[in-house]
């Protein structure tokens, strides 16, 4: 039987990646896309439903959830967090308390919103599902000037840590993936001058989502996974 997964930041450098590597594997994926330029991003598929939605909107996150649990022939087993930010203002005395709570709004409010709306989904669902939240290698080596982003990060590592507590039990599993810099156009326009060769691909890192959320996988729960390879 089909399964659906729930990707959000779908379109994004390593969503696309992601969403791909979803359809490659038979399922059929719902990506929210709150402007329609995102569309553009990926190609037509047969089982890709690119819906609108705010994320930051409770009401919104529920009805993309209903929408990728709604079809009978392929149940809601899959959730990938994909939607955050980064930011580098500066050390803690040089960074307005609002750019701090910028971050943790970015990294952590859509994750915990769509996670809210979809669980009791996954719980309906026979055999449960899996749930991916991306973190970041800087919340366990954190760099200078970042404070929001590095505290953001590490949150969502203890989220899905509350995620697997709560849920395992149930036949959910909750991990995390911690990329470092990811080989995105954008992140080598933005420096041009670094060692591109030791960047991770986003399909690579694509490939390891899926397979978390795979039966391959199914003894891997509120696991911290390291994806950064040599970068």
């Amino acid at each position: 039987m089909t399964s659906s997964a729930l990707i959000t930041g779908g379109t994004g450098g390593l969503g696309a990646a992601v969403t791909q590597a979803f359809l490659d594997g038979g399922w059929r994926v719902v990506v929210p896309v709150f402007e329609e330029s995102e569309r553009r991003r990926l190609p037509p598929h047969e089982r890709l439903v690119l819906e609108p939605a705010d994320l930051f909107d409770p009401g919104s996150a529920h009805a993309v959830a209903g929408l990728a649990a709604g079809d009978g022939g392929a149940p809601l087993r899959a959730v990938v967090n994909l939607v955050g930010g980064f930011a580098a203002d500066g050390r803690v005395h040089e960074t307005p308390v609002e750019a701090f709570e910028d971050q943790l709004r970015l990294n952590l409010r859509p994750a915990y919103l769509v996670c809210h709306a979809a669980v009791p989904h996954l719980l309906a669902s026979d055999g449960g599902g899996a749930i991916v939240c991306v973190s970041s290698r800087a919340a366990r080596k954190p760099f200078s000037g970042a404070a929001g982003y590095v505290v953001a990060k590490a949150a969502v590592l203890a989220f899905v840590d509350a995620l697997h507590t709560e849920y395992a039990a149930d036949g959910i599993r909750a991990n995390a993936i911690l990329p470092s810099v990811i080989d995105t156009p954008a992140n080598r326009a933005a420096m041009p001058d670094a060692d591109h060769s030791r960047w991770v691909a986003p399909a690579q890192i694509a490939a390891v989502v899926r397979f978390l959320c795979e039966d391959g996988s199914g003894v891997v729960s509120g696991a911290h996974v390291p994806v950064y390879g040599r970068a």
